[in-house]
């Protein structure tokens, strides 16, 4: 399988033109000493658009420089709930500043993994948040670490409000209840074969229009890339496995993976 090296072009995978990937933290300090290289690895493989949430106010000034000097990366603002107990006090002014400029607001969300801080901590940053992102008609990048069933109930408050819930792995139900919002469920970063026999059922009953593909984070465990870092490049990879598991040819997968993330994101891509 090809891994989106520099030999991996867009005349050997045409059917890649144009792909976006829906989330990659490629403001991360692990890219720091090739992004230039992994971006153009990226476009050789067809690849024009790639959208990078920041997690913390931190990192925000960072992301808002290299989105100005790449024009296909595009900036999503917002705070992690494993980041919250960083934030100053005048953040959400600071994040209402940057918004005019970004695609969506996240990467936002719930999270139980151990040492997060506390959870009505993180439920009253996420409504902040969801608040903001409706009132300017943005949509969300969630993160829902174990938490679907909390965040699914928090949704409910926020009619009309769109977005994915990034790396999912939940059951059918909840993907069901998510999809029957709206809501788009995004597919990638460690997809391997293991987890997308896992995720079969899910993904085969639900409708293709609701499903995004993603680097995700630049880190990922030996069962998914060996310890490589995961890039861009890599949704070759998805691509294949996604389209293997719905019998369908990754041409018209691409297209239809397209398709939606600009459905989603609409003007702002």
């Amino acid at each position: 399988m090809n891994h989106g090296g520099s030999s991996g072009g867009t005349s050997q995978n045409p059917f890649l033109r144009g792909l976006i990937d829906s989330h990659c933290h490629l403001d991360d300090e692990a890219f720091a000493p090739d992004r230039s290289a992994v971006i153009q690895r990226a476009k050789n493989a067809g690849i024009d658009k790639i959208l990078v949430p920041a997690y913390s106010p931190a990192l925000w000034p960072r992301l808002h420089h290299l989105c100005a000097q790449q024009p296909m990366l595009y900036p999503a603002y917002g705070v992690h709930p494993l980041y919250i107990n960083a934030c100053a006090s005048d953040w959400l002014e600071q994040l209402r500043g940057l918004l005019d400029q970004a695609v969506a607001v996240g990467e936002i969300g719930l999270d139980l993994s151990e040492n997060a801080p506390d959870y009505g901590s993180q439920v009253a940053c996420l409504k902040m948040q969801l608040h903001l992102a409706q009132e300017l008609n943005l949509p969300v990048i969630l993160h829902a670490r174990r938490t679907l069933e909390a965040l699914s109930q928090i949704l409910r408050d926020f009619p009309g409000l769109r977005g994915v819930v990034h790396s999912f792995s939940g059951s059918l139900v909840q993907a069901q209840r998510l999809v029957d919002r709206g809501f788009y469920l995004g597919l990638g970063g460690a997809f391997t074969h293991a987890r997308a026999l896992r995720l079969r059922a899910t993904i085969q009953s639900l409708p293709l229009e609701q499903i995004l593909v993603e680097t995700d984070a630049p880190w990922q465990s030996a069962e998914s890339y060996r310890g490589q870092r995961n890039e861009p490049a890599f949704l070759l990879e998805t691509v294949h496995a996604l389209a293997r598991l719905l019998q369908m040819s990754p041409q018209a997968l691409a297209e239809q993976l397209t398709h939606n993330t600009l459905a989603l994101f609409q003007e702002k891509l």
